[in-house]
């Protein structure tokens, strides 16, 4: 992959030659990708071509199904987080999760963000959990619409709201990295444009990678592309080259709608 000029982005996140799993069903194959912090990598390609796949083992949030096997190596910052001496709930502290589908949690604004900060003993009750609260929705671009409302549910609040509470529930944890399943797909025009700008927002302080369907979001967002199909890696480039001058004719033949 050749990028425009002497500036080359520092690598957050390597895959190499991993290979997973669900039973006797291969879901990813032999995946080497460099993924650059502070910037944002999307993942497109057809239902089930793996770009979820891959996206879970980020977090190793695969380790949650059964009969899962995974083989090679997913390295962030240096590390093999499928070291043995790795602990998967320290990685998933580290590496925020955003769902397709809001999902706050059935308690107030409030304490959705304090919850997981709390039981990891980032912070104490208080002004600390005040100010962290404060943060995170000022972060996810939330504060100005809930401030007065900070002990009302989270599911009172429209979906992209929810989404967003979603993202400064991933925020409050303090990641470095996080990860978005089609955080925009479950959601309206006018929320979709406010997630969107938030993203390029965030990319300043955490690096982004992002499952989505839809190609134009991914043109619009993304500074690096990724095409998956049939559980292999078919082309990576910047979003610019991969959608202008693709090298592949499968991935020709996806943004162009012949396929897929």
């Amino acid at each position: 992959m050749n990028l425009s000029g002497n500036f080359q982005p520092r690598i957050k996140i390597q895959s190499r030659n991993l290979n997973l799993w669900y039973g006797d069903h291969q879901a990813l194959k032999q995946i080497d990708i460099d993924i650059h912090q502070n910037k944002i990598t999307a993942l497109i390609g057809p239902s089930g071509c793996g770009k979820s796949t891959f996206l879970r083992c980020i977090n190793r949030m695969n380790d949650l199904i059964d009969h899962t096997c995974v083989e090679g190596q997913m390295v962030i910052d240096g590390k093999n987080i499928y070291d043995a001496d790795v602990d998967e709930v320290a990685v998933r502290k580290r590496v925020g999760m955003v769902f397709q589908h809001p999902n706050p949690f059935p308690k107030s604004i409030y304490e959705n963000l304090i919850y997981a900060p709390l039981k990891h003993r980032q912070v104490k009750k208080g002004n600390d959990c005040d100010e962290l609260v404060e943060t995170s929705l000022k972060k996810a671009g939330l504060w100005n619409e809930v401030k007065d409302k900070l002990h009302t549910p989270g599911t009172s609040l429209s979906g992209g709201q929810q989404q967003r509470l979603c993202i400064a529930r991933a925020i409050a944890v303090k990641p470095d990295v996080i990860l978005m399943d089609e955080p925009t797909s479950a959601l309206d025009p006018i929320s979709t444009k406010k997630i969107e700008a938030l993203m390029m927002e965030l990319k300043e302080s955490y690096t982004l990678v992002v499952v989505t369907h839809n190609m134009q979001q991914a043109r619009r967002t993304a500074d690096f592309t990724a095409y998956f199909h049939l559980g292999e890696l078919v082309e990576f480039n910047t979003t610019e080259q991969l959608f202008t001058q693709p090298q592949e004719t499968l991935t020709s033949d996806y943004i162009s709608g012949r396929f897929g």
